[in-house]
């Protein structure tokens, strides 16, 4: 095991946070029994691959274990479609593993540079929410570590289970999970592709057509105003089968590559995606989608993560870091979900990117994100004049509507309104206070928001 005796500083993704911790990295089962049992008064929190853009895997003054150390795949069921794993094991490196076998990740997000127990923790969701829910529904088991230095094996339906998926990494170390997995013939996608005039109409053909496809997300325009306000581009997408590639292609249907470019500088001036960048890069992708076109095939990774391929592409933000606000509004709250996009254009937010996607069933986790609905992600230059009162404006409404804003995410939310937003507040409180009394698993987003 290693350990920077010296506090070394932690951020997440979106760099706007930072603070100082103890690094410790495990490289066993044992490792991380003793790092947990010597993270000290300030407690620690486990951590991965850092994809978190706000606070959730920082300990101001405490100790961050990197799980990236424990990286194994265990086994692999080919016929019945199971992987057990390492929780530190990246989603990247099962697609590697996987996509030969014929089996894909159930739920991938934005980037596949996440951990198996970062995905667990957060209980990411992706494309198909409104398919095949969040990722903890796809979890059939997992191996906790618990504040007391024992392991539980911790099933499905269970109150620790509930607590644990999406519970931020609170009440424990997640050392293996069992997953059930997707067949795929491919590792190609086919892609439907068509623009939406406005917000109501990108809202009607989700609505209408979501059920044909596995996968749906909008891009959103939201520096559009007037009667353009939320146009978009919309794109379906499925693993395309076997006998929908051309026959050059058929001779490794199951190749997965991923493109690598050159990684973004470490400084780059501040307010360079400012409105009128912004402003030209969405005029140029909305001018440039089709007006409607289906069947293109995609590699897996163009289509899902395109960013994933520029390393460090999170600094084009500039020094400042940028905010990463997502929220979720229920079904028949779509008055809501106007508002705030009416609000968001009329302030000439430059967010690049925002994609607006259609939730379906909740998964039972007390703290995760998703709810039956509309949920809106953006990306916002931290230091944009005013966007803290903006944000706290957004949240109120959110919380009015009965929606919530996604923790793994957060680094700014005010603890007040956390309780209108996860009606498990006090069940969760509860039970990491029964599992964990001296508070050894904590983190600055626990403190913050008093988890």
């Amino acid at each position: 095991m290693s350990a920077d005796t010296a506090p070394v500083t932690v951020t997440g993704w979106g760099r706007t946070a930072p603070t100082a911790a103890r690094l410790i990295r495990p490289r066993s089962y044992e490792e991380t029994v003793a790092a947990v049992r010597g993270c000290g008064v300030r407690g620690g929190i486990p951590r991965g691959l850092g994809r978190a853009y706000g606070d959730a895997a920082q300990n101001a003054g405490g100790a961050v274990l990197d799980m990236t150390g424990l990286d194994r795949v265990h086994a692999i069921d080919a016929d019945g479609g199971t992987v057990l794993c390492d929780a530190g094991v990246s989603l990247h490196r099962l697609m590697e593993v996987l996509l030969p076998l014929g089996w894909f990740v159930p739920v991938l997000p934005g980037t596949r540079h996440v951990t198996v127990g970062g995905a667990i923790g957060a209980d990411v969701h992706g494309q198909n929410h409104h398919v095949s829910g969040s990722f903890s529904r796809h979890v059939l088991s997992l191996e906790l570590l618990t504040a007391d230095g024992g392991v539980r094996t911790v099933s499905r339906g269970t109150p620790l289970f509930d607590a644990t998926t999406g519970g931020m990494g609170l009440t424990g170390v997640i050392l293996t999970a069992t997953l059930r997995l997707l067949p795929v013939e491919t590792s190609l996608m086919s892609v439907d592709t068509e623009r939406a005039a406005d917000l109501d109409d990108v809202l009607a053909r989700l609505t209408a057509t979501d059920h044909r496809h596995r996968y749906s997300v909008a891009w959103i325009d939201l520096l559009a105003r007037g009667a353009a306000t939320g146009r978009a581009v919309l794109t379906r997408a499925d693993h395309a089968p076997l006998d929908a590639l051309p026959a050059r292609a058929r001779g490794a249907p199951l190749a997965f590559r991923t493109p690598r470019f050159p990684p973004v500088p470490a400084f780059l001036p501040e307010g360079l995606l400012g409105r009128t960048t912004v402003g030209l890069l969405n005029e140029l992708r909305y001018r440039a989608a089709p007006r409607a076109r289906t069947g293109r095939l995609q590699r897996i990774s163009a289509y899902f993560q395109p960013l994933d391929g520029v390393p460090h592409w999170n600094r084009i933000y500039g020094r400042g870091g940028l905010v990463h606000y997502q929220f979720v509004v229920g079904r028949g709250q779509e008055d809501a979900l106007r508002r705030i996009v009416r609000r968001i254009s009329e302030q000439r937010c430059p967010a690049f990117p925002a994609v607006l996607k259609r939730f379906g069933e909740a998964a039972p986790g007390w703290l995760s994100f998703p709810v039956p609905g509309w949920t809106l992600a953006a990306d916002l230059p931290a230091g944009l004049p005013g966007l803290g009162d903006l944000l706290d404006e957004l949240d109120e409404e959110v919380a009015t509507a009965g929606g919530r804003v996604c923790l793994a995410k957060d680094s700014r939310l005010r603890p007040e309104l956390l309780a209108a937003m996860y009606p498990h507040l006090d069940d969760f409180r509860s039970l990491r206070t029964e599992l964990d009394p001296r508070g050894t698993f904590t983190s600055d987003l626990s403190r913050r928001l008093a988890l």
